[in-house]
């Protein structure tokens, strides 16, 4: 018998992807109040002895359709991805790019410096920088001979 090491990253991808094809096929079909967006986009959260880095993928949202939004220590992006092309007017052959309303939203933990937060939207990337609050930041404490 061989024993495979449980990958729990893999499995979350594998939900993600099932996810992604469900919507594909049926839309979003769990939203029946629509308060949920019809399409979330991909994001990557990091994290570094200074901050927190927050990495969102819009691709074909101009920056004037974003919003960063902070309250009660919940980070909201939202937005909407607009169809620009008359081409769906005419009749598609065949269309697998989303559109419509977004949002995700990310609880704070106190180790953030709210006060600090930026954001840049750049080739289709919307980076946030979550700065740690200097009491939060490891420090080094020097050990003296006695």
């Amino acid at each position: 018998m061989t024993l495979v090491r449980w990958q729990p990253r893999e499995a979350l991808r594998l939900r993600r992807e099932i996810d992604e094809l469900a919507r594909t096929f049926w839309g979003d079909w769990g939203n029946d109040n629509g308060s949920e967006a019809a399409w979330h986009p991909r994001v990557d959260v990091s994290e570094a002895e200074d901050g927190f880095t927050v990495n969102a993928e819009l691709p074909g949202v101009s920056r004037e359709d974003v919003k960063v939004s902070l309250e009660d220590r919940v980070l909201t992006i939202e937005g909407e991805k607009r169809n620009a092309s008359e081409e769906a007017e005419k009749g598609a052959y065949r269309t697998e790019r989303t559109y419509g309303r977004f949002h995700r939203s990310f609880k704070l933990s106190s180790e953030v410096d709210v006060d600090k937060i930026s954001a840049v939207h750049k080739d289709g990337v919307l980076t946030l920088s979550l700065p740690k609050a200097e009491a939060a930041r490891p420090k080094e404490i020097e050990v003296k001979v006695a």
